[in-house]
């Protein structure tokens, strides 16, 4: 496994992945995205975390297929920290690349950008998230009430942190 940059050929992978509805409960997008809108994305990112405050990686399989994207958004460059976000796709899950990926983005956020800190906000309900977030050494902090909305009821989800 191995993260990289995103490149023009990624569109239609990025473009699955953010209209997808099922995931639109467990990360804050709730609106679809143009094809228009994502290849400009593409173009325009400056690959720079500190320029763009978020860095957005393909997780690759050792084969060199697509198999996810993983993200470090919100970053905060004065507090040293930022927000994890991963999406595997469903035929590659539970396969360890997201576990993967998540350690490399913590080494990325240790030795290149020199972040304090890794958080994630998981819905109590994503079993599988919470136990992913803790296998790779995210700790529980805090509990947020009523902190996601799917569009019919509240949520309540857990802050998750990781020290680096």
């Amino acid at each position: 496994m191995k993260l990289r940059a995103i490149e023009p050929e990624d569109l239609d992978l990025l473009y699955q992945i953010e209209n997808n509805h099922s995931l639109w409960q467990v990360g804050t997008t709730n609106v679809p995205y143009s094809r228009y809108t994502l290849h400009d994305y593409i173009a325009t990112s400056s690959d720079d975390i500190f320029a763009d405050r978020q860095m957005r990686l393909i997780v690759e399989s050792d084969k060199g297929e697509a198999v996810g994207i993983a993200d470090l958004v919100n970053f905060d460059p004065q507090h040293q920290r930022a927000e994890v976000g991963i999406v595997i796709q469903s035929d590659y899950r539970r396969k360890g690349y997201a576990a993967a990926a998540i350690e490399a983005l913590c080494d990325y956020a240790v030795r290149i950008i020199h972040l304090h800190q890794l958080y994630v906000i998981v819905d109590v309900d994503n079993k599988a998230a919470l136990s992913l977030f803790e296998k790779v050494g995210f700790n529980t902090q805090n509990m947020l009430k009523e902190w996601l909305f799917d569009g019919k009821k509240y949520h309540d989800a857990v802050l998750m942190q990781r020290f680096l």
